[in-house]
């Protein structure tokens, strides 16, 4: 209606970012935590990058950059340490940890920075600097990236991790414990 391009690719990407958030919502385990996540990031890198002029391309490389480096080298590493401790991946109550690192405080406090940091769409520093950039989107992607899908999806998966993998116990235990 109003002349723009590729409107069926940003409608189409738009959709299937909604459609990743969920799934990292429902995600019943880390390994399908990780691969919505990821998705996510791959979805919506087209919608920061959809005017396709200079700033647009620039900030697309910095969104993808920042996103794909943090979660491949960082909660990747985090969730395949979850697994090399305890053989499993699925998210329990009480937390997937909480027999695993009893009495290790570093373990405990090394992987939950893998994760935090890991999840950069909570656009925790230092690893924020994608946010400002990704702002030469369309306004209803600036909305999507803000309000809706890219960084409640980061603080979902964080708040997953802290209840499902650590559990409260052990987080409480490991305070006391430095």
């Amino acid at each position: 209606g109003h002349d723009q391009p590729s409107q069926t690719r940003f409608f189409t990407c738009f959709a299937m970012a909604i459609s990743f958030a969920i799934g990292v919502a429902f995600s019943g385990n880390l390994l399908t935590l990780f691969c919505f996540y990821e998705a996510l990031t791959f979805s919506t890198f087209p919608l920061v990058a959809h005017y396709q002029d200079a700033e647009a391309k620039r900030s697309g490389r910095i969104y993808l950059g920042i996103l794909v480096s943090t979660s491949v080298c960082l909660l990747l590493s985090g969730v395949l340490g979850v697994w090399h401790l305890t053989g499993q991946m699925e998210f329990q109550e009480g937390g997937i940890l909480a027999g695993a690192l009893k009495d290790d405080a570093w373990t405990a406090s090394l992987l939950l920075a893998l994760f935090a940091f890991g999840t950069a769409k909570a656009a925790l520093l230092p690893f924020h600097k994608w946010l400002p950039n990704a702002m030469v989107a369309p306004t209803p992607v600036s909305a999507l990236l803000h309000a809706v899908a890219v960084v409640k999806a980061g603080v979902f998966t964080v708040l997953k991790v802290v209840v499902y993998v650590f559990g409260f116990d052990l987080l409480s235990s490991t305070q006391s414990n430095w």
